[in-house]
This record gives structure tokens, sequence and C-alpha cells, in this order.
């Protein structure tokens, strides 16, 4: 499965989604970044996992005593690094990592982030230091729901259980005492038809993916001119091409 998902990114290499213009009014409270600078001290040291173009925690992470992004693509961390270019005084470091082979000393962290990407809660469990904070934002099964039903495939569209409960049970499971869990739900308004397009291609919401069995994902270069044609003019409004996004948030203390 890692073999296969590494080729995708590495084939994409930008992974920089500051170029795609949209607005966003969200009905929930959370805030990932927020969440974060709730949690950091000025020595704190965090580990961000996923961490992709690094553009994001680069202009988001509060300054605090080091933070490390890791990604398990080369091509993600070369952008990652680019981009720091521009943040010459954000004690931040980029490596490359695998989010199921962890490696680092148990008991390091004071917060480990993880925003849309996979987590092994058991192998962050440890790595936390004593009372250290998981903070977790994913996309959930019925994100972006009405063009995944219109193209009949999409993130999650067949898995049974939400990833937002198995991430919930796992990261309860692996010791943590305190676990919240709540849902996001966001609208975003794309400019033009060509930045919601450059997201579905950067993205797998189209994709057929499944977040419970990995082994079985398929992942598309395309996407139809005639249905996406068909959803931007069902949904093209006053403030924009609207996406509804439904996501999740988990904050847990070990």
């Amino acid at each position: 499965m890692q073999e296969k998902e590494l080729k995708r990114y590495e084939e994409i290499g930008n992974w920089d989604f500051s170029d795609i213009k949209y607005t966003v009014e969200q009905e929930s409270s959370w805030d990932f970044y927020k969440k974060i600078a709730k949690y950091a001290k000025p020595n704190s040291l965090i580990l961000d996992l996923g961490t992709g173009g690094g553009e994001k925690a680069l202009a988001q992470m509060p300054d605090v005593g080091m933070i490390i992004g890791t990604d398990f693509s080369p091509a993600m961390i070369e952008t990652a690094n680019k981009n720091k270019e521009k943040f010459p005084n954000k004690n931040i470091k980029f490596v490359t990592m695998d989010n199921l082979n962890m490696k680092f000393p148990d008991n390091l962290f004071d917060i480990v982030s993880a925003r849309h990407t996979i987590i092994d809660a058991k192998q962050i469990y440890n790595c936390l230091a004593k009372e250290g904070i998981l903070i977790v934002e994913g996309v959930d099964k019925y994100d972006c729901w009405e063009l995944k039903k219109l193209f009949g495939r999409g993130q999650a569209y067949n898995d049974e259980i939400a990833i937002s409960q198995k991430d919930y049970n796992d990261i309860k499971n692996a010791g943590f005492s305190e676990v919240n869990l709540q849902e996001i739900i966001q609208y975003e308004y794309y400019k033009t038809k060509e930045y919601l397009l450059a997201l579905l291609l950067k993205t797998p919401i189209l994709d057929d993916f499944s977040e419970l069995e990995p082994d079985k994902n398929i992942h598309r270069n395309f996407v139809e001119g005639d249905l996406f044609d068909k959803y931007v003019k069902e949904h093209t409004t006053e403030k924009g091409i609207e996406l509804k996004r439904v996501l999740y948030g988990i904050v847990a203390k070990k």
C-alpha cells in the first residue's frame, strides 16, 4: 500500500494548495492550528505528521522550541524545504518519514499533530511525553458527498465504518486517557471551475479510495468532464462553486 501511495505522491510532486482560490464558511468552532496554539508552550517540541508541502505548518504553526514536519514522500519534503526559504526565522525541520514506521524515541514530543493523513495511534502514544497532546484533523466518510454520489465513487465512499470512528477507537485503545471527537462542517466556495478541478486532481476525493482497505485503492488521474460540468452547474452560487466538506477533529491527552 505504501509503495503505491508513494508513487502517486511522487508523480504529483507539487502539493502546495496555496494557488487554489476559494473561501471557507465553517459551521463548527474547530480550528486545527488554534488547537495546537492552545496547548503549545514557548519550549514545546511538536511533531507534525503528513506535513505535505509544509506551507500550512510554516504559516500557521505557533513559534515554539522546535517543529519537526514529516512526510513519507521525498518530493513533498523537497517542496517543504523550498517553502521554508520564505520563513527563515521559523524553527522547523522537514524530514522524510513513514507515519506507520516512526523513528523517534519514546516520551519525546509535547504535541503531535496530524492533518489529513494516516496515523498509528500506538506509535504516537509511545513518542508523546507524559500528558502530551495529540491533535488530529481528518476527512470523514460523508465529505463532498453530493460530488461522490454523482460520480459513484470517492474517498471512503464504500467504507462501512467512518474513519472518524475508526481513529477514535484506535486512539482510545492505544491508551490515551482523554479523547474528544468533534464533527466539522464547512462550505468551500471555489472562484472558478479550474480551481475546483485542481483540487480534485491533487487529492483522493474522487479516487476509489478506502480508508479501511487501502490495498484496494485505485488512483485516477482524470475527472470525467460531463459529470464535473453537471456538478459545477448545479452548485454554482453567488459565492462561487459550493463544496460541502465533512471533517472531524480529535484532541487526545496521554
